[in-house]
């Protein structure tokens, strides 16, 4: 036997690649890409170690208190960053409001901006309206009184 009768035409080993790259693109349709563990994750993994560990030597009662500790303190550290978030938008939200009726300047690119602020619009990112244009509110320099 030859090596050569082993192996696969150009055309046909281009046709299988192809299909390779189909049913590949396929399976990763829908999957979520992450660089890092959740909460979830360390479920998984916890469960998976305890259905496939050998009966015969059972996890011992400190290791498995101690990885529960392990995911309760997770859990509460990822609620409690949720938190945080929620807070630093309502501090934004009123920075935001507070400047209404004041006199702002904001960077637009290279250009100065002076106006007074109008109106405030909300949501994830908040908007002042100055001389008939929203502006980011990150995009203030300063603010006057008058």
């Amino acid at each position: 036997m030859n090596i050569s009768d082993f192996m696969i035409p150009d055309q046909d080993y281009a046709r299988l690649q192809m299909e390779v790259d189909t049913y590949n693109k396929t399976l990763n349709r829908g999957r979520i890409h992450k660089n890092e563990l959740d909460k979830d994750d360390f479920l998984k993994l916890l469960i998976t170690q305890l259905s496939h560990q050998d009966p015969t030597k059972p996890m011992e009662d400190k290791e498995f208190i101690a990885q529960m500790a392990q995911f309760s303190s997770l859990e509460q550290m990822t609620n409690m960053n949720d938190g945080l978030k929620k807070v630093a938008s309502l501090i934004s939200q009123n920075q935001a409001v507070a400047l209404l009726g004041k006199t702002v300047e904001i960077m637009d690119g290279d250009k100065l901006v002076t106006g007074k602020v109008d109106k405030v619009s909300g949501g994830t990112v908040q908007q002042v309206l100055v001389n008939g244009t929203y502006y980011d509110y990150t995009q203030v320099e300063s603010i006057r009184n008058e």
